[in-house]
């Protein structure tokens, strides 16, 4: 496996420390590049920037059309959309001031945000229509702000908006966007919304009675939100995140262990059973899944890497690795 670097889920988890006011950091790097790697073929695509530097992968179909974020040659942040396959990287265009892709369903529609262009920083979720076509804004609930992080086939999207109690609260809609609905909390302050099925299950975390934050999952429709827990992390540790849920419901995201490290995970079908992804994974020493951020039908994840240097190296280097993982095929099973 070609490890390739520089890739995280900063969308996602800048979101989340904006909405859910979760005090966690976030690694800088100086570029970032999103990569399709195949596990069988063990071979590595790159895909196209919007003519800047950097990019991110965000969400990905069954026919591999990929969404995401890149910088323009004028420095703005567009969404983007790529053809089957990763290939063919186009500009989404924006409705404010820029844009950003979560999610893409099989029809091609994106779900994502984009910066209001009225001077109040707001952020406004949309729907695009299939291919990325025509970008519409879902607007908000009861705030000032919203942003879409998941589509499914019938065009619900799932998402977060700001309350006016400056709180964050996890929505669906009803198909083709309409209709935004609170999901409300574990029975904390707040909830975020990352993933939803076919079914209309949402997937995400919320803050819970207590200090922590826990990775749910809900019924069909976004009806009774379930805590899935964590991967033995407790006390300071007491933290999970999901992140995108198949129409098996099988759940990806990341979790701290009893350590306190960060390791990407699976579930079961339903959300049963919380697994380890580097226990099932061949890695090459010194690469640890430390986030999943997304899961198709087919059993491919898109995964966060850390990688450790060998011992003479001086320093510990993060990086990202974008890993496409038939775990369908994969001889342990969950």
């Amino acid at each position: 496996m070609k490890i390739i670097p520089d890739f995280n889920i900063r969308g996602f988890m800048l979101t989340a420390a904006f909405f859910a006011g979760l005090g966690f950091g976030i690694s800088a790097f100086a570029l970032e590049h999103a990569y399709l790697i195949d596990l069988n073929s063990k071979t590595a695509t790159e895909l196209d920037t919007l003519g800047g530097n950097d990019s991110d992968a965000s969400g990905i179909n069954d026919a591999g059309q990929i969404a995401g974020f890149s910088n323009t040659a004028g420095g703005a942040y567009h969404a983007f959309i790529t053809g089957h396959d990763g290939m063919g990287t186009r500009d989404l265009g924006t409705l404010g001031d820029g844009s950003y892709a979560s999610d893409i369903n099989d029809a091609g529609q994106v779900a994502g945000w984009f910066s209001t262009a009225d001077g109040t920083y707001a952020s406004h979720a949309f729907i695009t229509g299939p291919n990325g076509m025509g970008m519409r804004d879902l607007g908000t609930l009861s705030g000032t702000d919203s942003r879409a992080f998941a589509i499914n086939n019938a065009a619900q999207v799932a998402g977060v908006f700001g309350t006016p109690e400056v709180a964050s609260h996890a929505f669906i809609t009803g198909p083709n966007g309409m209709g935004m609905r609170n999901l409300g909390t574990l029975g904390g302050n707040g909830s975020y919304a990352a993933g939803i099925n076919d079914a209309g299950q949402v997937v995400g975390f919320s803050h819970t009675t207590g200090a922590a934050a826990h990775a749910f999952i809900t019924g069909p429709n976004g009806m009774g939100m379930r805590d899935l827990g964590t991967l033995g992390g407790t006390g300071y540790y007491d933290l999970s995140y999901a992140f995108s849920i198949n129409d098996a419901g099988q759940v990806v995201g990341f979790s701290n262990t009893a350590t306190g490290d960060s390791h990407a995970f699976i579930t079961g079908p339903n959300g049963a059973g919380m697994t380890d992804l580097n226990s099932l994974i061949d890695l090459p020493n010194g690469v640890i899944l430390t986030s999943a951020s997304g899961i198709n039908n087919i059993g491919q994840v898109i995964a966060q890497a850390a990688i450790i240097p060998e011992p003479e190296t001086s320093a510990l280097l993060l990086a990202g690795l974008t890993v496409i993982g038939l775990m369908a095929q994969r001889k342990k099973t969950l």
